[in-house]
């Protein structure tokens, strides 16, 4: 329904004037807020009075000082044309999302200010991660066999458990952790690659390892050596356990005669291998 003025109140209203009877005093207390003298109709024994022989203060001016001193006698009656209405708030889980106008809520409105305990912290805080590169000498490998890959760059190491003696990393605590991983491989001398097999293991076990291949058609035909390079890269979530460890293990899958292959060194990021706690 519509409305002209001020919204009605949502909530049944009583109490619409005060009624003061036995006192002898200049000041009566009102029972609700006001803003101003004229918010109220003082009547005093019957005679309407101007609003400018008396006054209102205090807290929520309600303190009404008239212009003369009652005697027991007298009847004051007060009555109330404005209020300074409360608040009506809504009861517990009563708002829902349908309550809320699409956009009503902005950053404006969030930033700096949530505090609920309700949000997770994020387990990707730094503490739990690394990142390390193959920056320098080129690894050679062996046809059909795992090798372990050396890295010798730790761009990221922030609990220190990379150990780039035994180029493995430690898992510091229990939980779930994302590891990534991405190997290029060419051909070494005149050896012709045709495939890359990489895995990550974890505990060195081959049988707990995630394994990725990359299968090339390269040939040999007479003197002539056909190379193709091989890239790997991949990602996998997995729960460990405290001091858990994993690592790196490559092989290539040579041409006719061939016997080895190479995983690709350099500044940029042609190998690298790393991963960080989420959970």
């Amino acid at each position: 329904m519509t409305y002209i003025g001020q919204q009605p109140s949502s909530t049944f209203d009583s109490g619409i004037q005060d009624r003061f009877t036995g006192l002898t005093t200049n000041t009566v207390t009102l029972t609700h807020d006001i803003s101003a003298e004229t918010d109220i109709l003082v009547v005093w024994n019957n005679i309407v009075q101007d609003s400018g022989t008396y006054s209102v203060g205090g807290t929520g001016n309600k303190t009404l000082t008239l212009g003369g001193t009652l005697v027991s006698a007298d009847i004051v009656t007060v009555y109330y044309t404005n209020r300074v209405m409360q608040s009506v708030n809504p009861t517990a889980g009563s708002v829902t999302t349908t309550t809320i106008n699409d956009g009503a809520v902005t950053n404006d409105k969030l930033a700096g200010s949530i505090s609920n305990s309700k949000l997770a912290t994020p387990s990707i805080a730094g503490t739990e991660s690394f990142f390390v590169r193959k920056t320098s000498s080129a690894q050679n490998i062996s046809h059909n066999t795992q090798t372990l890959i050396t890295f010798n760059t730790a761009d990221i190491n922030t609990n220190t458990n990379w150990s780039s003696a035994n180029n493995r990393y430690v898992i510091p605590s229990n939980g779930t952790y994302l590891i990534f991983v991405a190997i290029k491989a060419d051909s070494s001398s005149s050896n012709d690659i045709r495939g890359l097999v990489t895995q990550v293991r974890t505990n060195g076990v081959e049988s707990t390892a995630f394994v990725a291949t990359d299968l090339k058609a390269g040939y040999i035909t007479g003197t002539e050596v056909h190379t193709q390079d091989c890239q790997i890269s991949f990602s996998f979530l997995k729960t460990f356990s405290a001091s858990d460890y994993v690592d790196v293990y490559c092989s290539v899958k040579t041409g006719t005669g061939g016997t080895s292959g190479r995983i690709q060194a350099g500044d940029g990021y042609n190998s690298f291998f790393g991963g960080f706690k989420i959970a």
